[in-house]
């Protein structure tokens, strides 16, 4: 049965015998060896290269969020490579598919209500909306408060700072303030703008849909992830957790 179909396409990268191009930029004659990293992410995503103020802004985004420790997701991908050392890449997808509401994917939330706000309200009554919003279906807000950084979150501030300097606080950025401010008044208790919150906005600001705020975390996590596998073989930590936990857990 005959019917009509739109081209499969993609303006991202083209290739031929002797060339690769990439947003309509050669790879090896103008980006090999003459852009960054956070550049490079930068241009895939949005498909130009970052001006100086973008890029520092972004790449600031993804510096705060490579590495954090021990964490859970840390963790799986430790355990995955105790289990399987014969998949590198399976032991940091595990590490990767942890990233959720709880840890990093609180930044797609966050820029998420940001982006949804209206904007023809007030950030004290948007604030108040979206707060009312999440104790009503008693959900967390994302972005805001840390088990750790309780009075605030250093990594948070600098961000804020370092937007503010390339031109790229507003909006977004008050009332992310804004929603942490009501929040501890609403709750009780002092809760500030966390990393992920921080990010979310600042994301905003630079204009990145927030249904791929996400993939800031993603970028930032598989390179710490990579790091704490080479750690984990050099000295592991995956196989003392798993004996201490099976002996403990049965006392």
């Amino acid at each position: 049965m005959a019917h009509d179909s739109k081209p499969i396409q993609s303006s991202i990268c083209r290739s031929t015998a002797d060339r690769i191009a990439i947003h309509g930029l050669d790879l090896t004659d103008d980006l090999l060896g003459k852009v960054g990293l956070g550049q490079m992410a930068f241009l895939e995503i949005y498909g130009r290269l970052p001006t100086a103020k973008e890029c520092r802004v972004f790449e600031s985004l993804v510096v705060a969020l490579v590495e954090h420790g021990l964490t859970p997701s840390v963790l799986a991908a430790r355990l995955t490579y105790l289990g399987a050392p014969e998949s590198f890449q399976g032991a940091i997808a595990a590490g990767l598919v942890g990233l959720g509401n709880t840890f990093v994917g609180s930044v797609e939330g966050a820029a998420r209500f940001l982006q949804e706000a209206p904007a023809n309200l007030e950030p004290a009554a948007a604030a108040r909306n979206i707060v009312e919003g999440f104790r009503s279906r008693k959900a967390i807000v994302p972005g805001i408060g840390h088990p750790i950084h309780k009075d605030v979150d250093p990594r948070s501030e600098r961000i804020f700072t370092i937007a503010q300097e390339e031109g790229f606080s507003g909006a977004h950025v008050r009332l992310m303030r804004q929603v942490a401010s009501e929040a501890s008044e609403q709750f009780g208790r002092h809760l500030p703008v966390n990393v992920s919150g921080a990010i979310g906005a600042v994301a905003s600001e630079l204009g990145l849909d927030w249904r791929i705020c996400r993939g800031i975390g993603v970028i930032a996590r598989s390179i710490g992830l990579v790091a704490h596998l080479l750690e984990e073989i050099r000295n592991p930590v995956a196989r003392e957790l798993w004996l201490r936990t099976d002996e403990e857990a049965q006392r």
